[in-house]
């Protein structure tokens, strides 16, 4: 169940009672296996700011009542859970969480099933209109370096973001976007001017565009990589 709150005040409460409750957090190993043979449910919470994922190792039914639950916490502050931001849905069918999309599915040629996480859908959405901003707002009669260089400032940090996940297609679809859209304001730059010409005088011959100070970031030469699983080693704030 992913939630989220639409603003408000202290948000701690709803923390302290999914992390209070049997179940919880705080509940042993012995404690979470005991409820799992007897069919009870067990959560898992996630929170940064005001988003938020609770996981239930249990049924749909389960999640319903926690999230009424959670409801009646919040109305107690005057706060109500958006509509917007909250879902309740399976781990094989996904949500979208901080910009990740996070899917348990088959690993291909095994038959071991898996939780990954992708950039979702969104985010590429959002960086592919950063970049096409970025090359209207920087115009023509500027110089190539000053559209490298905040182009690379945006690719760079959100690659960064993606690392840790199942993202390297998706840094070679940005590549490609980020290449062709790149050459689209060359080509407005310099209408006049042939391809032999504009790859001469911006990308030595080559292809890939480049200023004297700098080349262009490219998205598809990143290396993903993968946080290691802590855990309940992590610690908790809750005692």
């Amino acid at each position: 169940m992913r939630g989220g709150h639409p603003g408000g005040h202290e948000r701690r409460l709803p923390d302290e009672y999914i992390a209070q409750a049997p179940g919880g957090p705080v509940a042993s190993k012995a404690d979470r296996a005991r409820r799992h043979r007897h069919g009870l449910p067990n959560y898992r919470l996630i929170r940064y700011a005001d988003d938020w994922c609770l996981m239930v190792f249990g049924s749909k039914a389960d999640a319903e009542v926690l999230c009424e639950e959670i409801a009646e916490v919040l109305s107690t502050m005057g706060l109500r859970l958006s509509p917007e931001k909250t879902l309740i849905t399976h781990i094989d069918e996904g949500l979208d969480f901080l910009g990740w999309h996070i899917q348990r599915h088959r690993k291909r040629g095994t038959m071991q099933h898996y939780v990954y996480t992708y950039p979702a859908k969104k985010a590429v959405q959002a960086v592919k209109r950063k970049v096409k901003m970025l090359c209207r707002e920087v115009e023509v009669n500027q110089p190539l370096d000053d559209l490298l260089r905040r182009l690379n400032m945006a690719l760079r940090g959100w690659c960064a973001y993606f690392r840790p996940g199942v993202s390297s297609a998706t840094f070679a679809y940005l590549s490609h976007y980020t290449w062709q859209t790149v050459w689209r304001w060359i080509r407005r730059k310099h209408r006049r001017s042939t391809w032999k010409e504009l790859r001469h005088r911006y990308c030595g011959g080559g292809w890939w565009p480049a200023s004297e100070n700098r080349e262009l970031f490219d998205p598809e030469k990143v290396g993903t990589t993968r946080y290691r699983y802590r855990g309940s080693i992590i610690p908790a704030p809750w005692p």
